[in-house]
């Protein structure tokens, strides 16, 4: 029965961690629904660490990309011969611009800021308000760019402010559970002139070194004393969540070349709604 959990979590972990919806805010009602029969620690460890599996699913489907080594895929080395012919330029300057994307989100943690936040705002209010708010800030920004060319259309047309002004909106999502990392990303991205593919392209990449980097801190926290109980949870869950990820970031790459996010930004509010009434009136 546990595993059936941890597989519906990895369901609900792989649509909405790539969707711009908040996977706190589905997994806060889930978890009120169904509980996990584990401890309090490797649940909060459980719900961090899940999230490499949608993590691997980034990386298969945007290897090419990704991977800054080899001399395939036509990619411009960065000199014509010698070692560093084996290093693609566009690649690497790429995850220079990632780097630059995540300090904001680096500073908050060497400060120990994130703990203090979600102490204070992990809860279903201050999720429900979240996920109104920047459903409400996807309308706007929609509305806003409605008839607007974008000014940047490829990845290498990020320059280094636009990836450092795109990490601050991420830090939003990290003070503010709700926001969804995503939706955070992607809605900033939006209003500084990113085209919507490029944008949700963007925010896949900047996930890798953030989700693995958290993954690596809880994992550390918790010790590495998994029954075997546990490793079975935390492994069916990172698999379905790799699974369903491969397949709701290939729907959503191809529906926002012909859609905008407004839909999103309606489901948001409805779900930010029904949080509330739950909590307030039916709980």
């Amino acid at each position: 029965m546990e595993l059936l959990k941890s597989a519906l979590f990895g369901i609900v972990e792989g649509i909405t961690e790539w969707l711009p919806i908040s996977s706190t805010g589905h997994m806060i009602l889930l978890e009120n629904f169904m509980k996990l029969n584990v401890t309090e620690e490797f649940w909060d460890m459980f719900l961090v660490v899940i999230q490499l599996g949608a993590i691997l699913a980034v990386i298969l489907l945007f290897w090419n990309k990704l991977w800054p080594f080899g001399k395939k895929n036509n990619k411009i080395p960065i000199k014509e011969s010698g070692v560093l012919s084996w290093f693609k330029k566009d690649s690497w300057i790429m995850w220079l611009k990632i780097i630059v994307a995540c300090l904001p989100a680096i500073i908050m943690v060497v400060l120990g800021l994130d703990e203090k936040f979600d102490s204070w705002f992990y809860n279903a209010p201050s999720v429900a308000i979240a996920l109104i708010v920047f459903g409400i800030g996807f309308l706007i920004v929609e509305k806003i760019n409605s008839g607007r060319n974008p000014k940047v259309t490829s990845i290498s047309e990020i320059s280094y402010k636009t990836a450092f002004a795109i990490g601050l909106f991420q830090l939003l999502a990290a003070m503010f559970p709700g926001t969804s990392r995503s939706g955070a990303t992607i809605l900033g991205a939006l209003l500084i002139g990113v085209s919507r593919d490029v944008a949700a392209e963007f925010t896949f990449f900047l996930a890798v070194p953030v989700m693995l980097g958290a993954s690596l801190l809880k994992i550390v926290k918790f010790g590495f004393a998994f029954t075997s109980s546990e490793l079975a949870i935390l492994l069916v869950g990172m698999f379905v969540a790799f699974a369903v990820s491969i397949i709701v970031i290939k729907f959503l790459m191809s529906y926002i070349k012909k859609h905008d996010f407004k839909v999103f930004g309606w489901y948001r509010i409805v779900l930010g709604i029904i949080v509330l009434i739950y909590f307030f009136l039916v709980r």
